[in-house]
């Protein structure tokens, strides 16, 4: 009983010095990239609607609020007791659910490259045993919802506490994400991560077509093309990609492109059909078509929408620094 009155008061005492620090850090609201590349901080007021995007490999971790996720249908709720992981590049729909003016939601998201989470994973574990499972078990979900530690939060903390002192940051940085790496490593189910890491399981092939689909996202890759890339029959190329994505093959193309020409209309500007044509479409109204099943609305709309709503989140910012948070 003393180990789990001593593990709730430690974690609520990093919970409240990561608040405080991203009180300081991200003084109102809006997405903050910080002095380490890998780490961005969020501050909202209120909640926000489901926006869709790919996330990549990453943490999220959240000081203060709640948040949800939604991969094809599923959804994942996470909040100060809980941390969001993502193992693979996957279309998610997030929202904020918790945040008031009084409450702000607080949060940040560290990216990381697999390499380094298996890398970890794989010290972590006996490799023979490792190997062993995953010859065993089914492909597990690239992404995951785990409770969050004190000893995780407490790392996090000394991450977001360099950027009080920007001198340290070249050294101590990659050292903290290591801890950080390996103790979500000793949250996840045996065997969940390094499967990505063993040449020849069926997760490590699927991580494999991942990234040749992300890379090649404008050519249209056929189900055989990408089974035989990574030595796999299509059947089971087909059942081990839907258990790590949630979504087939195509689908997943699919949505990759369509998230990748949404970003290209809204960052950059691009014309509908120049759009289309870069992510690899030969129809500008086949891409409309596609585009308004996934996002609710047409192209030129769905980003409309979304502009105004970077600038209202924006004119929300100003007022915010402007009047102070309270903290």
């Amino acid at each position: 009983m003393k180990q789990i009155a001593d593990e709730a008061q430690s974690r609520t005492e990093a919970l409240q010095q990561l608040t405080h620090l991203l009180y300081r850090h991200a003084p109102a609201a809006g997405t903050y990239q910080t002095a380490i590349s890998s780490l961005s901080l969020m501050h909202a007021v209120q909640p926000s609607a489901p926006f869709e995007s790919v996330y990549k490999p990453s943490v999220c971790i959240v000081a203060q609020g709640a948040k949800l996720s939604t991969l094809a249908g599923q959804i994942y709720r996470y909040d100060s007791s809980a941390y969001f992981l993502t193992s693979v590049q996957l279309p998610v729909a997030s929202s904020i659910v918790e945040a008031s003016p009084s409450v702000p939601y607080l949060g940040l998201k560290l990216c990381f490259k697999p390499e380094m989470i298996v890398e970890i994973a794989m010290q972590a574990a006996s490799l023979r045993s490792a190997r062993e499972e995953a010859s065993r078990v089914e492909s597990h979900r690239g992404l995951s919802v785990q409770q969050t530690s004190s000893a995780l939060l407490n790392a996090v903390v000394r991450l977001v506490g360099l950027l009080d002192t920007p001198g340290d940051i070249p050294v101590l940085e990659p050292l903290i994400i290591r801890e950080i790496l390996y103790r979500i490593v000793q949250d996840q189910p045996s065997g969940s991560l390094e499967q990505f890491g063993i040449h020849g399981s069926h997760a490590y092939n699927i991580a494999q077509a991942i990234r040749i689909i992300n890379r090649q996202y404008d050519r249209m890759l056929t189900v055989e093309q990408l089974a035989k890339s990574v030595n796999m029959s299509v059947s089971a190329f087909h059942k081990h990609f839907k258990q790590v994505t949630a979504f087939s093959p195509l689908q997943y193309q699919k949505s990759v492109r369509l998230h990748e020409a949404r970003r290209l209309m809204l960052a950059e500007g691009t014309q509908v059909a120049d759009a289309a044509f870069r992510v690899g479409y030969e129809s500008p109204s086949q891409f409309s078509r596609e585009y308004a099943r996934m996002f609710g609305k047409p192209p030129m709309l769905d980003v409309q929408q979304l502009r105004e709503s970077l600038q209202a989140a924006s004119g929300s910012a100003s007022t915010s620094a402007s009047g102070g948070n309270g903290s």
